[in-house]
């Protein structure tokens, strides 16, 4: 049983899958750069805006745990699961992460930063 509230759990969460977007999106960057598109500009606009709209979120995430002793760390990685330590506010709980559930999440994140940028350049 966990004694982290599910707020504080989802921003401890954010704090692992966000870095990993911003990986993804700095990888997809240099191959959209390097690829033979005829029109580059619109694809690296959409990643670049995605990742500053990212690194301000994460930004907050940072702030947030640092100011209610929340800490996250990776303590243990395997080809199926990682493993992760949470620090809150003095309790030391592990929770063992599905690699594929991760992949999927971090997926799942993606599509739906797309669809923020997305939708506010309709608006």
């Amino acid at each position: 049983m966990t004694k982290i509230p599910e707020e504080d759990r989802n921003i401890i969460e954010k704090a692992i899958y966000l870095p990993m977007v911003l990986i993804i999106l700095n990888r997809d960057l240099s191959v959209v750069e390097k690829s033979p598109f005829k029109l580059k500009k619109p694809y690296v606009d959409l990643i670049e805006e995605t990742m500053k709209s990212i690194q301000r979120e994460l930004a907050e995430v940072k702030q947030y745990m640092k100011i209610n002793n929340l800490k996250v760390l990776e303590t243990n990685r395997d080809d199926a699961f990682t493993m992760y330590m949470f620090l809150y506010k003095g309790y030391e709980e592990h929770h063992n992460y599905f690699n594929p559930r991760i992949r999927n999440k971090v997926q799942e994140l993606m599509g739906v930063y797309f669809s923020k940028k997305h939708s506010s350049r309709r608006e």
